[in-house]
């Protein structure tokens, strides 16, 4: 785990997306611990996926004095993102990428890309999206990929600092969990068995 300089990255500016009203990224750490979810795109399908995969735990979060937040790199698709209610915590938008870059989050190139999209990790979530009913759609940036953070209440440590190797990579839920060292019944979506081009449930 790479290390991450709460004070530094805790000064970035991050948008509500309800709001429109700019906050500190501390902020949301100040007074209880915080997970911290950075999506590729708000209009991406795995990452749709992903969302519902993680609100499952909002309510054991809540329950825990845990806030849940999600973090998109750009306001496209926002909209669409929040009616679609792949997400059950507050959603705020880093317009500058700053975290993401600080976090280490890499930027994918036009050739690395494709690879990384067509790689088995991305083809059972989105195979297990579609599953679900979950779309998406290829707006915006393609080329950030994302993570998480989790953070102790006022910044006192990092619990887990999550980087995405591919765009299929997520953190279980029980890891999720365990991190914050509380209990979940959560139950995690079954991804798909894929053989190259056949996806079962």
């Amino acid at each position: 785990m790479a290390n991450v300089d709460l004070a530094k990255l805790g000064k970035n500016l991050l948008k509500s997306g309800e709001t429109g009203e700019t906050v500190e990224l501390q902020s949301l750490w100040q007074d209880q611990p915080v997970v911290l979810f950075f999506l590729r795109r708000f209009g991406c399908q795995v990452c749709r996926w992903m969302a519902t995969e993680i609100s499952k735990l909002e309510p054991d979060l809540r329950a825990s004095g845990v806030a849940l937040v999600g973090v998109g790199p750009e306001e496209f698709g926002l909209k669409e993102f929040r009616e679609g209610g792949f997400f059950n915590g507050s959603i705020y938008v880093d317009e500058h990428k700053k975290s993401y870059k600080d976090l280490g989050f890499k930027r994918y190139t036009a050739l690395s890309l494709v690879p990384a999209a067509l790689g088995k990790k991305v083809r059972d979530a989105a195979a297990k999206a579609n599953a679900d009913g979950i779309k998406g759609n290829f707006s915006g940036d393609l080329l950030q990929s994302g993570g998480m953070l989790i953070v102790a209440k006022g910044g006192e440590k990092v619990l887990v600092h999550f980087i995405q190797d591919s765009p299929g990579d997520h953190i279980p839920l029980e890891d999720v969990s365990m991190a914050l060292g509380i209990s979940s019944n959560a139950k995690a979506g079954q991804m798909p068995v894929c053989n190259d081009d056949v996806c079962t449930r």
